[in-house]
């Protein structure tokens, strides 16, 4: 494993019990519902799909989709993570199967997925041009690729003074935590340009014949500044095979 995978599985092997708790909390309260409605924009009405949470972290993406009847897979580098999605799928009651993999070379086989799902994850690959090329022969024609991310590299460089409540995740990180997450950003930062321009030219050249930008998603999830609230914009990325 590269050492910067090997950096960012560490990090999120100490954050995944709290990671889970808290995306558990959220499954249960009305964000559940905002992120469908999101997803909802781009998928078509009426059909069993097959879908695949990419840097599932917990299960999150996966669980509401396989809530809807959807056939779901969630995969993630992390090991404690996918430990903790399948403790999370049992615990509500939901069938989803979750598998440690690596986002940039998934193994499956080609066009076995309809959706391609992603929250909060492509800004932490190095290499994000190999796991667009690659998630593009995962989709089934016709199939999308749903993107929630931000251009976290750069926002370390914004004034952001945002007062966040006193349950919300990032004050209860350990401080030295925070602080390898900052490193870790700012390493990965070198390998990527401003988003989400960039991500637009690589998943053209992956193959992807049309990508739209919601740039507007971040006030719809994020109206109120409680435990769930993301302090950096978020955008949309559909881009469709």
């Amino acid at each position: 494993m590269e050492p910067i995978k090997q950096r960012i599985t560490n990090y999120w092997s100490v954050r995944a019990e709290g990671f889970m708790q808290q995306r558990v909390r959220e499954f249960k309260n009305e964000k559940r519902a905002r992120w469908l409605a999101e997803i909802r924009r781009f998928i078509p009405e009426g059909r069993h799909l097959r879908v695949l949470d990419v840097g599932t972290g917990t299960g999150f993406f996966a669980l509401i989709m396989a809530a809807e009847g959807h056939e779901a897979v969630g995969i993630d580098l992390t090991p404690d993570m996918i430990a903790r999605a399948k403790e999370t799928a049992e615990l509500l009651d939901v069938p989803a199967e979750f598998y440690v993999m690596d986002a940039e070379q998934p193994a499956f086989s080609p066009e076995s997925f309809d959706v391609i799902l992603t929250r909060n994850l492509t800004w932490t690959l190095p290499h994000l041009k190999t796991a667009y090329r690659a998630w593009y022969k995962l989709l089934a024609p016709g199939g999308v690729l749903i993107n929630f991310d931000a251009d976290y590299c750069r926002a370390l460089d914004s004034d952001d003074e945002t007062e966040l409540p006193e349950n919300h995740a990032h004050k209860l990180v350990d401080p030295a935590l925070i602080s390898e997450n900052e490193a870790i950003t700012m390493e990965v930062g070198a390998y990527q340009m401003p988003r989400p321009q960039w991500d637009v030219q690589l998943l053209v050249e992956a193959g992807f014949e049309r990508v739209t930008i919601d740039m507007g998603v971040f006030r719809r999830i994020y109206a109120e500044i409680d435990e769930f609230y993301n302090p950096t914009p978020i955008f949309t990325i559909a881009a469709y095979k």
